[in-house]
């Protein structure tokens, strides 16, 4: 879906792409009645939590059946605030507005919060003149109870200004983080450069169980624990291969005993 977004970021948008979205978020889901339209049925479209026997109704979305003419209405002010359209916002503001426009609708029956970010990163692309590339749904997943947080109360109040500094500043959070992912893969590209051909199995699988914790990698540092508990190896072939990666400038050590730990050396790059 998302490819989708980013080769047809300048075309207007229509009601058949969201469908198109939508049947690609959805395809091959069987709890859904409508895959690929607007959503039908006649009970209440809400956001709850809570027990069963005592929900909590957050939200409530107009019923179905204003859907189709709430929708129209949306993609007329989403294509007019274009900076091409007649009345252009600027990026953040429409981009923010954008997005609580839809999820108050809540038009589909699932997928509303995918296709709402999908339409923030168009809206971005249209107003920038390419597509953004922003971490937008990484960073909005990382704090999702802010997020749900900030849609609740101003789904209660036309004035939105809390919104809109809430999801601007979100974006330009998602910027940063994309910036950062990008100089750890930089990095990681360079680690294994210069580190080619000098692991053997055991501490190559390390490496890439670290890798994938990603920028943060391992809460703490890595123990001897959890080399034993990845590799399966005794403590003394730990002790040895951790050592080793040590020595070779693959990893830096912290701490003594049972509080030592390691890290990947990764020298952050020269500006």
């Amino acid at each position: 879906m998302m490819i989708d977004v980013f080769e047809t970021w300048s075309k207007p948008l229509a009601h058949e792409t969201l469908f198109r979205w939508h049947a690609m978020l959805m395809a091959g889901n069987r709890h859904i009645a409508t895959i690929g339209g607007y959503r039908t049925h006649e009970d209440a479209m809400q956001i709850v939590s809570g027990r069963f026997d005592k929900p909590v109704v957050h939200f409530e979305a107009p019923p179905s059946r204003q859907v189709p003419a709430e929708m129209d209405a949306y993609l007329s002010w989403f294509n007019r605030s274009a900076p091409g359209g007649t009345t252009p916002l600027p990026a953040l503001t429409r981009a923010a507005i954008g997005h609580l426009y839809l999820e108050s609708i809540h038009p589909l029956e699932d997928g509303n919060g995918r296709i709402g970010r999908a339409l923030a990163e168009k809206s971005l692309a249209q107003s920038i003149g390419q597509p953004s590339l922003t971490s937008l749904a990484y960073t909005i997943e990382k704090s999702r109870k802010a997020y749900y947080g900030e849609l609740e109360v101003n789904q209660r109040t036309l004035n939105v200004t809390g919104w809109l500094v809430y999801f601007s500043q979100t974006i330009l959070d998602a910027q940063q983080t994309t910036l950062a992912r990008i100089a750890f893969y930089i990095r990681k590209g360079k680690f294994y450069d210069r580190f080619r051909g000098q692991f053997n199995e055991r501490q190559d699988k390390v490496v890439s169980r670290m890798f994938r914790e990603g920028i943060e990698g391992f809460k703490g540092g890595l123990s001897a624990e959890n080399y034993i508990s990845i590799t399966g190896a005794s403590r003394a072939t730990a002790t040895r291969d951790l050592q080793d990666l040590v020595e070779k400038g693959a990893m830096a050590r912290s701490g003594e005993r049972r509080h030592t730990r390691y890290t990947l050396n990764m020298p952050e790059a020269k500006k």
